[in-house]
């Protein structure tokens, strides 16, 4: 059992939380507290919100209100955020207290008794126009090193260089607009300089880091260091500890780093273990982990490691696995610059697994990311929808509806290729994450996923129970193997829906307390099963190009809009028991479970034929029995009987989509119910198609580049559309049948 102290960066309490801070240093390290806790080790996880600095003065400023307010009422709101988020801190606190303030000007107190800081003169930006020394935030330009505009005066977000007073290009107060001047001030300095032989060897040992991590590191140190001011010309932060600077504050980026170290101490008061805190910084073996964007290193990597060798004795940070940017829409998500997506809206429309999931697949771990609503639903529902989440009810759901109970285990060869899959995914996982590497983390769990669901196909249960129960059961065995590995390997990831489906398998204690070791245990055979509800559903975004109609595109679809047409995978393929026409089928369509659909196709296809086929499903059709089975949808075919022909084939996209996807041809359709009176007013054929001319009635129709010879068409009077996905991607039929072929 090791200990690992988790470090997390400090939010401004200046507003909401974004996507943005999530991605970047909020649920890496929760991931990995909760893989750390799942392994059995000892874990602080500490943080919370930095409450001082001019972000907050700023924010205050412009609400008319003060600091104090400003920080504690975004405290409040975005330690909500983080719980709501199912994010896990020991300790989540903020600056602007008691102990912090203790702390800190304890620290300073003994730097400065150790010759650490110095006072010196110092240049500052003063605006006579305002009438007072300006904070780094309060100035803004042009960064001398990279070009970039709109930066602030202690640090380009871009390339990371920092400035000193007078450094900037075309310097500008933003209150007044006026060119600020620079002033002579006295200031304490850390003398960071000191510690340069210090921190290139920490540095350059550190060959775990990652490479950016490192790089920059070293690069930082190469230039040579220069002492750092670390009090500021204004009264609202940690006061000095000694008279005479009643008008000045200890520097923000010195004292927000103590947070880690006050919070460890605070938590162990809060519990009881007032000395607890030394068994994480005191001991040697011990490690430490700091959670960051990359905007950050420099303070972690030399800034920070340098106050923690001038005070001594205390552990330096083992790993900084600085996260890049997430973008959006090109840019960098900021709650100052604009643009930012907060988690408390987000959370009201989305599932907070959900978010966790598209962020770890979509995490900027070792370059920058971007988000997109768009790929945000296609990740949600062709991922963790339609892999996943389908996997774990096709299975519960068949075993409780058949069985009842957890069947017994198949002591046979049978379960070697499952447990060999699962191990070699355990270590697989057990290497990513404990490497802090969670992106190809969460992919080994999603290749997991995939592999149940293959094999969950090739033992096909649904016709095994007909013919031997018992075998049936023992494949269903292998089947919930699969699926209690999966709920703890994605337990750190998206903690809430795995507890869910651990007990849906009918476990009493948490993920947490059954440990790594659960991943491979044996299931206890007999152990009632809970009936499972469905853990992830599926999304949709209206993106501001679904709100507008292609140009062109007459108004005249009102019939065919009434549609909720998508590309499915039929999973397995039965005769109906009481019709031998019928066939019932299960259909992946992206969704949590597969559709059944009975379809009148026997005497056209065989069950070989139809299994594993990509078809183009009406999904808002009204429920019906057919032959006392239910039907939730109907299959598009094609069919050229009143044309003389004998040929009924089923309509397929010409590419290999997704289930789930729309076939809407660009159009923003319904997905209220419809009754099948409804769809039989809508016109769609089969034909040929050449030089924008549809051949079974000579109507114009532009026809996406790569088309096929036969294509779906959509018809309403004397206007014609093809049947696509709106992005190119047309349906189409196998073979050839006459021009004008129903779709029905």
């Amino acid at each position: 059992m090791s200990k690992i102290c988790i470090n997390i960066a400090w939010p401004y309490a200046n507003g909401p939380i974004h996507i943005g801070h999530l991605a970047g240093s909020l649920l890496p390290p929760d991931i990995f507290g909760r893989y750390n806790r799942l392994i059995g080790n000892e874990v602080l996880v500490v943080g919370g919100s930095d409450q001082h600095g001019t972000p907050i003065t700023v924010t205050a400023e412009k609400e008319k209100s003060t600091p104090a307010a400003v920080a504690d009422r975004y405290h409040c709101i975005n330690k909500k955020a983080i719980e709501d988020m199912g994010i896990q801190y020991s300790l989540f606190s903020k600056t602007h207290g008691d102990n912090h303030i203790e702390v800190v000007q304890k620290v300073f107190m003994d730097l400065l008794g150790k010759g650490y800081l110095y006072e010196k003169e110092t240049d500052q930006y003063y605006c006579t126009g305002c009438n007072k020394f300006l904070p780094d935030r309060y100035v803004e330009g042009t960064c001398p090193n990279c070009g970039a505009k709109d930066v602030r005066s202690d640090q380009c977000d871009s390339c990371g260089k920092t400035f000193e007073p007078g450094d900037l290009e075309n310097a500008r107060c933003i209150h007044c607009g006026n060119e600020p001047g620079v002033r002579s001030t006295n200031h304490f300095f850390f003398k960071l300089s000191a510690f340069s032989e210090q921190l290139m060897e920490y540095a350059g040992s550190q060959d775990h880091w990652r490479s950016n991590v490192k790089t920059f590191t070293i690069n930082w140190l190469k230039e040579g260091l220069v002492d750092r001011a670390m009090t500021r010309d204004m009264s609202w932060g940690v006061p000095l500890p000694m008279p005479g600077w009643e008008d000045k504050a200890i520097y923000v980026w010195f004292e927000a780093l103590m947070g880690y170290l006050s919070t460890s101490i605070e938590y162990s008061k809060m519990v009881g273990k007032p000395e607890l805190w030394k068994e994480y910084w005191k001991n040697p073996e011990a490690k430490h982990y700091y959670f960051i964007g990359k905007d950050n290193i420099p303070f972690h990597s030399i800034i920070w490691p340098a106050v923690l060798m001038g005070i001594g004795g205390l552990n330096l940070p083992y790993d900084i696995p600085a996260n890049e940017y997430l973008m959006f829409n090109g840019g960098k998500l900021s709650k100052s610059r604009g643009g930012a997506i907060d988690i408390p809206t987000v959370l009201m429309k989305y599932d907070a697994d959900a978010v966790r999931y598209y962020l770890s697949v979509n995490m900027p771990d070792t370059h920058d990311t971007e988000f997109t609503w768009e790929d945000f639903q296609t990740k949600i529902n062709s991922e963790l929808v339609s892999a996943l989440g389908n996997y774990y009810h096709r299975c519960l759901s068949f075993t409780h509806k058949n069985f009842g109970k957890i069947p017994g285990a198949d002591a046979k060869e049978g379960a070697k290729e499952v447990l060999d899959a699962i191990r070699a995914a355990l270590e697989e996982y057990n290497e990513c994450l404990s490497k802090c590497d969670f992106k190809k983390g969460i992919k080994t769990v999603m290749e997991l996923a995939r592999f149940g669901n293959r094999y969950f196909d090739s033992v096909k249960p649904w016709a095994l129970i007909k013919s031997d129960k018992d075998q049936c059961g023992r494949v269903m065995n292998n089947n919930l193997r699969i699926v209690k590995a999966l709920a703890v390997m994605a337990w750190p990831f998206m903690p809430s829906s795995s507890e869910k489906i651990w007990e849906y398998l009918g476990y009493g204690e948490s993920i947490e307390k059954s440990g790594i070791a659960a991943v491979t245990s044996e299931l206890p055979a007999g152990k009632p099963l809970s009936e499972p509800i469905p853990v992830y559903k599926k999304i949709e975004i209206e993106s501001e190009e679904e709100k507008e109609e292609p140009v062109g595109v007459p108004e005249a679809y009102a019939d065919f809009k009434s549609l909720d047409l998508r590309v499915g995978r039929v999973l397995s393929a039965e005769e109906h028991p009481d019709a031998e026409k019928l066939f019932v089928l299960k259909v992946d369509i992206g969704e949590e479970a597969p559709r059944q659909i009975v379809a009148g196709l026997r005497a056209y296809y065989s069950k070989e034929q139809m299994v594993g086929r990509n078809i183009i499903l009406v999904s808002n059709l009204k429920p019906a029995k057919l032959r006392g089975l239910t039907s939730q949808g109907m299959l598009l075919a094609a069919d050229d009987e009143a044309l003389g022909g004998t040929s009924v084939q089923l309509l397929r996209p010409l590419k290999d989509l997704p289930p789930g996807t729309k076939m809407n041809s660009g159009l923003k359709n319904s997905s209220s119910m419809i009754e099948y009176k409804d769809f039989q007013k809508i016109k769609m054929v089969v034909s040929r198609a050449s030089g924008g001319k549809v051949l079974c009635n000579s109507m114009n129709i532009d026809l996406p580049a790569g088309s096929p010879e036969r294509i779906a068409v959509i018809v309403d009077g004397n206007n014609a559309l093809v049947l696509s996905d709106g992005k190119g991607c047309v349906a189409t039929v196998d073979s050839d049948i006459k021009d004008g072929a129903i779709i029905r």
